[in-house]
């Protein structure tokens, strides 16, 4: 029989379920020594030595890796591997721990352990991680890149409209960041794989904080658009050294009849506008390369596609970013297959603009560049009568009614196809001769623009091999005619710099070359500076003129081509709106 009066120790009484409380700490430690030991074995896999102990990813994706932002920044704030692609909240940590399993197969069968290996695999392996951030709303994204954190102010423009879009419409980081961390791998998806993977979400929709409100509001206050404009108040004249002044020099003997040519009918009245009462908008033109509408129009090359297609401007996203756009094309970076040495990539223009009641008046002034010799072409000029031409397309601005697709949105563009002369899919001479279209077409050097409206179809995407562009898909005559009767055609005016022409044409089926009823142009080169100044009728009855009214917006672009260069090989502006006396219009022309 028990002894009634035994004491137990602290160490042998009986907590829950029978178990002692030394029993009990027993296990607490030995957990704690395992939990311990656990989490200490599984954060060291999350380190960066571990992830590149293998040579498959110290050779391959940490090369990569080592020249992003997110390795060397200015904050000094570095993202390694597991930041990016091992969940945060434990559970899903252990998750993706246990698959990773599979990768250490795969490198016992040595899958992907050389670089070529790897490069064979690596569409699949970003398949899988875009499939897993796409799956969790980039989440680990999100770990340090918050809406609510971010200032939108210090953003581009481009970036914060489609911020604002993606959490209008539920899109998550990853369908537009792909390829920040690693070689690029997404222009190998065919555009409806790259379609479906970025459909948005209703459940990633988000409530817009604050301070994104305000720019959807036109509240917002644009840090970057003030630095520039505090920088271009602030910036002194550079001295010109003597081999710029040289270059000056020739370029003026060069252009010396341009001054003295006439004007296409009679003085140019544009000269009799008080121009320094005019406030000049600059106008970036920066050179386009290879940048078709097709290119526009295809995801894989054109990351914007989304955004432009669903109503966006090409000036709502780019508008500051030209000199970098052209900076990148001229070099042969993206979108130009024969880059020109010495090319400069982008023009700054101050654009003027007037009108009374039976003109338009607009005055050019940019700054002469060195000549950059064309490697293709005699004496390495394509155009030797002409060291510059000045273009200009009109047409009518109605989102109800849109006369030329795209051009609310894109301006000249539609007229640039991926067909067109030194384009990739331009066809060849025995092609266009042997064409039926060669009675209804001036084939007779090569082709060149034209718009949609006058097509049957167009091929955008290149699929199976085809050919991207429409120039043999052409209506029929009474088609056309019935486009140009309608306001279906971008209407055209162009300077000669040489021999001091202005044309008059337009745009629809070919491009269509007149002489200058309706508009006149005066140029001139002085002290490294052109100037030129138009005069140009307000209302036309000829076919291919778009008749103005001073009530109504129109969609306008701008393009030159120095160097005595000739086809795509110029400088484009992103498409304004031209407006009369309306401070909202990005071209303004005051009535004088």
């Amino acid at each position: 029989m028990a002894n009634p009066t035994r004491k137990f120790g602290l160490m042998s009484r009986k907590v829950l379920l029978g178990t002692t409380v030394g029993a009990a700490l027993f296990f607490m430690i030995v957990g704690v020594i395992f939990w311990g030991g656990f989490n200490t074995a599984m954060e060291m896999t999350n380190t960066l030595d571990f992830c590149i102990s293998c040579h498959e990813m110290e050779e391959n994706v940490y090369q990569e890796y080592k020249k992003t932002i997110h390795f060397t920044n200015r904050s000094g704030v570095r993202a390694t591997c597991s930041d990016c692609h091992v969940p945060d909240p434990w559970v899903h940590k252990v998750v993706r721990k246990i698959q990773a399993s599979n990768e250490v197969f795969h490198k016992i069968l040595g899958t992907i352990d050389t670089p070529e290996k790897f490069n064979e695999h690596r569409l699949e392996l970003a398949k899988n991680v875009w499939k897993a951030m796409k799956t969790t709303d980039s989440r680990e994204c999100r770990n340090c890149h918050d809406f609510d954190s971010m200032n939108p102010e210090d953003q581009k423009k481009r970036s914060r409209k489609q911020h604002i879009n993606g959490m209008k419409a539920g899109n998550t980081c990853i369908d537009c960041h792909k390829g920040i961390a690693h070689s690029k791998v997404h222009d190998q998806l065919t555009d409806e794989e790259l379609t479906a993977m970025e459909i948005p979400n209703p459940d990633n929709i988000r409530t817009i904080p604050p301070q994104w409100q305000a720019f959807i509001d036109g509240k917002g206050k644009d840090k970057k658009s003030d630095e520039k404009e505090d920088k271009v108040a602030a910036a002194e004249p550079v001295a010109e050294t003597a081999a710029a002044t040289s270059s000056r020099e020739t370029a003026k003997e060069t252009a010396a009849p341009v001054a003295a040519a006439p004007a296409a009918s009679g003085s140019n009245p544009a000269a009799n506008i008080n121009w320094s009462s005019i406030e000049p908008r600059e106008v970036v033109l920066f050179y386009t390369g290879q940048a078709s509408m097709e290119w526009t129009l295809k995801g894989s090359d054109h990351g914007g596609k989304r955004a432009f297609v669903t109503g966006d401007r090409c000036f709502d996203c780019h508008e500051d970013e030209e000199v970098d756009i052209g900076d990148l094309i001229v070099s042969g970076e993206k979108a130009e297959a024969t880059p020109i040495p010495g090319k400069r990539g982008s023009i700054a223009v101050n654009v003027q603009a007037a009108h009374d009641a039976d003109n338009l008046y607009m005055r050019f002034q940019w700054e002469d560049g060195e000549h950059a010799p064309i490697p293709f072409a005699d004496g390495g000029k394509m155009d030797p009568e002409n060291p510059i031409k000045l273009a200009i397309m009109l047409t009518t601005d109605s989102e109800d009614d849109p006369k030329v697709e795209y051009a609310e949105r894109a301006g000249c563009w539609q007229t640039c196809h991926h067909d067109a002369n030194y384009m990739p899919h331009q066809p060849d001479e025995a092609t266009l001769a042997s064409s039926p279209l060669a009675q209804r077409l001036d084939l007779s050097k090569g082709f060149t623009k034209y718009l949609k409206e006058s097509r049957t179809e167009i091929e955008t995407e290149g699929k199976g091999g085809k050919m991207r562009g429409g120039w043999d898909k052409l209506k029929d005559e009474a088609e056309i005619q019935a486009a140009l009767e309608n306001g279906s055609f971008m209407d055209l005016l162009r300077y000669k710099s040489g021999t001091g022409e202005s044309e008059d044409g337009y745009i629809l089926a070919e491009r269509v070359m007149t002489g200058g009823q309706g508009v006149n142009f005066t140029g001139s080169l002085n002290d490294g500076v052109w100037t030129v100044e138009m005069t140009r009728k307000l209302t036309s009855d000829k076919p291919g003129d778009i008749s103005m009214a001073t009530d109504q917006w129109y969609n306008i672009g701008f393009a030159i081509h120095d160097d005595y260069s000739n086809s795509r090989f110029h400088h484009v502006s992103l498409g304004f709106k031209l407006g009369f006396d309306d401070e909202d219009a990005e071209i303004n022309a005051i009535g004088k």
